[in-house]
């Protein structure tokens, strides 16, 4: 063999390992880009593992502190409907000083607030003036009743009672004087939008939740029984729109469906027919108070004639809500009717107590017309772009998130007692409302009267009469002298 043909076969050789070893080198990088994949893969499968956990976690932390805060709040709010009536108020109170705060909240604007010192606290003191005026107005006469118990109470707290409303009325001109002269320049907007925002709040929150604290001294269950059916109804609802809900209801709260508002509206019917029954058989839920006092027994001895079940026929349901005039109509047609259907009518008994009726109107309203205080509030959340009004209730969101159906209801609920149950019971503290304002000398002449009467009934001795009368002659003299004088 040559020098030349063994020289070629020498760098045939060598290209050949050179092509061998190439190839190994890409296979071992291939492989190497293989395992690396691999791991890849297997670092993201761990982190949505871990991600998926973390999630889970928070899910059942969320639901713990939610869970934990209704037990809270229930027992919480059990105790004091057992405390009475005056705890029940204070709770009331509490609740709208949580929800004006958030809602006072909403609207800051903490830069500019920086060159406006005391703006804030000019708010609430407008909330102050409005809580007296609200409160003192609904409790009027419970009122009454514990200043009247001793003479120095009397005496202290007199004036303000008999002249609540323009003492009310000197200090929201007080407060309106000061928010004129605070106004700065470059603030203006800034200070009357927030001027607005507060009397808006007063307007749409506070005034119409208030309506409450009457409903309590009125009996506890028209209090306890509207808010119990708003509850209701959004369970219920909840549990109808999860299990058949198909059809939106409104573009403001996506979630809610037909199915959802028609099941609530179901029942709700339900519940408050079977709530207000049970309910009705408490003298400490259905009697009203007429004093202040705490954890006392109640006056009456059993419930009131409106919670007292009896047998109605159709024409005593109808009477529950008409008018007398109505009524004769309702006599007219009731006469015109033939024979046979009228004893078919007038055979059909239901074994309730009024206020079974009363509560069926209640729940309609809870149903059908309450909820669209949640879609206001939604709506509203919207506009400001934010999820919840606060944070005040642990895994529940904001007071006012909670409270915004049962504004609604305090307002009706209050109408509606009025309109179609007060009993207008004369109390002591209503008469005793009556008596001062008469003038001195007819409040003299009032108790000798008074005298006469209860002494004619037996009542009072003869000699404590004769002492009480010339004690109010010897006092009218005196006070004749003082005058000419």
């Amino acid at each position: 063999m040559s020098l030349r043909q063994r020289t070629t076969d020498s760098h045939r050789m060598d290209a050949s390992i050179a092509t061998r070893t190439r190839s190994k080198s890409v296979v071992g990088s291939s492989d190497g880009v293989s395992k690396s994949s691999g791991g890849s893969h297997g670092l993201q499968r761990t982190s949505s593992k871990t991600a998926a956990a973390g999630e889970h976690y928070n899910k059942l932390k969320s639901f713990r502190v939610r869970l934990y805060s209704t037990i809270v709040l229930i027992f919480s709010f059990i105790s004091i409907i057992y405390a009475g009536h005056v705890p029940l108020m204070g709770m009331v109170l509490a609740i709208q000083t949580i929800m004006v705060k958030e809602l006072f909240q909403l609207a800051r604007e903490a830069q500019k607030e920086r060159t406006l010192p005391g703006f804030r606290a000019q708010q609430w003191y407008f909330y102050i003036v409005a809580a007296f005026w609200v409160y003192v107005r609904f409790i009027k006469n419970n009122l009454m009743v514990e200043i009247t118990s001793s003479a120095a109470l009397a005496r202290l707290l007199g004036t303000m009672i008999r002249r609540h409303t323009f003492i009310s009325y000197s200090l929201y001109a007080a407060g309106f004087v000061a928010f004129v002269l605070t106004l700065e320049k470059g603030s203006y907007t800034y200070q009357f939008g927030q001027f607005a925002w507060t009397h808006m709040i007063f307007m749409t929150v506070f005034v119409p939740s208030s309506f409450f604290v009457s409903n309590i001294f009125e009996g506890i269950i028209w209090f306890l029984l509207p808010c119990a059916l708003v509850i209701v109804n959004d369970i219920a609802a909840y549990l109808a729109g999860f299990f058949f809900g198909r059809t939106p209801l409104i573009k403001l709260s996506p979630k809610k469906t037909w199915e959802g508002f028609i099941g609530g509206f179901i029942g709700t019917l339900i519940a408050s027919w079977y709530l207000s029954g049970w309910m009705s058989t408490s003298v400490w839920l259905t009697c009203p108070r007429t004093d202040l006092s705490v954890f006392q027994p109640m006056e009456c001895t059993e419930p009131p004639e409106t919670f007292q079940p009896r047998n109605f026929t159709v024409i005593d349901v109808v009477e529950l809500f008409a008018e007398p005039k109505f009524m004769k109509q309702v006599d007219y047609v009731h006469e015109k009717l033939p024979e046979s259907i009228r004893k078919r009518v007038d055979s059909i008994e239901i074994h309730a107590s009024p206020m079974q009726f009363h509560a069926l109107a209640l729940g309609l309203f809870a149903s059908a017309i309450a909820p669209f205080g949640g879609f206001f509030a939604s709506g509203f959340k919207r506009g400001f772009k934010i999820k919840d009004f606060g944070d005040s209730i642990p895994g529940h969101g904001g007071m006012t998130d909670r409270m915004d159906c049962q504004v609604v209801m305090a307002t009706f609920s209050y109408i509606y007692y009025h309109a179609f149950t007060d009993r207008s019971a004369v109390t002591l503290g209503s008469v005793l409302s009556m008596v001062l304002k008469l003038r001195a000398v007819d409040q003299l002449e009032l108790i000798k009267h008074t005298a006469y009467v209860l002494e004619s009934q037996g009542l009072l001795p003869t000699s404590v009469s004769e002492a009480i009368t010339m004690g109010i002659h010897n006092a009218s003299t005196a006070s004749s002298s003082s005058i000419q004088e």
